[in-house]
């Protein structure tokens, strides 16, 4: 008995290009920066006023909230957490937002329509 392998379709350097310029991956493309480039700045703020604070604001950062607790462990503890958090953001909005375009982008190159 054999096995049958899906025979998927290799598309040419040619169907790449047209859904490269095509209105829907532009749309896509657009999306993906929407979300990315703003979250990127923020992030890149967030950890500048770290370091800022760090270096030029000793006093501050040293505070105690709680035993051997200080201001700046807990804003270091928070640079972590925010990367799980931007990184849950990004998968709940890829989800909704890019996945869907995606795949109908994928399957229309597959089945050979582009």
């Amino acid at each position: 008995m054999s096995i049958t392998e899906p025979t998927t379709r290799t598309p040419s350097g040619g169907v790449w290009a047209e859904v490269q310029s095509s209105a829907e991956f532009a749309g896509l493309r657009r999306r993906l920066r929407t979300f990315a480039f703003p979250m990127t700045a923020a992030f890149l703020l967030w950890y500048l006023l770290y370091v800022l604070l760090a270096d030029y604001a000793h006093g501050f950062m040293a505070t105690r909230l709680a035993g051997n607790i200080t201001v700046g462990l807990v804003f270091g503890l928070l640079q972590f957490a925010s990367t799980f958090v931007i990184t849950g953001c990004y998968v709940w909005y890829a989800n909704r937002r890019l996945d869907p375009v995606a795949e109908r982008i994928r399957a229309e190159i597959e089945e050979g329509r582009r």
